[in-house]
């Protein structure tokens, strides 16, 4: 199946909105799909080997939404004494609020709305995440997305999404009937599902993007992710 993509068809959750339950409630319910179909695993799989005891690293996490992510590597770094400062970037001002007041107890954590193709840090970072939001670029951007993720790091870089297949379509589709039934959830997980990159798509991107010497991995769930690493790349985290 191709890709579909039309640029002028908006993610509910990507579109000028305030602060509402409808939004709040939107983002709990990406928060739980993460923890219950593997992208907490996924990236955890990576921080495990990245982040060391008694490190002090600076992460960026490109588009956070709620800041699930940031969150759950400063729990990680807590338990194990080591130091992060993490810039969080979304370019959606309520849902940078949302992602705030979930983060009160989390200072390690700095929010910045920001547009991940006009954004330029003054200093580089050890470790750049990217989670679940290449779909949401045309073919063109996201391929500038991984080219800046790359750049911006003097480290490790690792971007995750979805891995489009019938699959992942039919599978969304049951879930967003049965379970996840709110509108902004169905209709974009399932805009999702269609948008995602297949597996050799990201890998096109990566090369086009300037990745050389990178990991690429099919995980569960429909999941994907890309990295490179200082130094030699390794093939897989187990």
């Amino acid at each position: 199946m191709k890709r579909s993509f039309d640029p002028a068809l908006l993610e509910m959750m990507d579109r000028e909105q305030p602060v509402s339950a409808e939004l709040e409630r939107d983002l709990e319910r990406i928060r739980q799909l993460n923890r219950w179909f593997g992208s907490y695993r996924l990236v955890m799989r990576f921080i495990r080997h990245w982040i060391k005891p008694a490190d002090t690293l600076r992460v960026v996490d490109l588009a956070t939404g709620s800041g699930d992510i940031p969150r759950l590597i400063v729990d990680y770094a807590r338990k194990i004494n080591a130091k992060v400062e993490i810039d969080a970037l979304d370019r959606q001002p309520a849902t940078l609020e949302i992602a705030r007041r979930l983060s009160v107890d989390y200072p390690e954590i700095s929010f910045c709305e920001a547009n991940i193709l006009e954004w330029n840090p003054v200093e580089t970072y050890d470790i750049t995440l990217c989670t679940l939001a290449l779909h949401h670029f045309s073919n063109e951007d996201a391929a500038r997305v991984l080219s800046r993720s790359r750049h911006v790091s003097n480290g490790f870089v690792l971007v995750s999404d979805l891995r489009r297949s019938f699959s992942l379509v039919a599978g969304i589709y049951l879930l967003t009937t049965l379970i996840f039934r709110e509108p902004m959830t169905r209709h974009d997980a399932r805009l999702s599902a269609v948008r995602a990159f297949s597996f050799s798509e990201m890998h096109d991107l990566a090369l086009r993007a300037g990745w050389r010497n990178c990991g690429h991995k099919r995980f569960r769930f429909g999941r994907q992710a890309i990295w490179l690493e200082a130094g030699p790349a390794s093939s897989s985290h187990s």
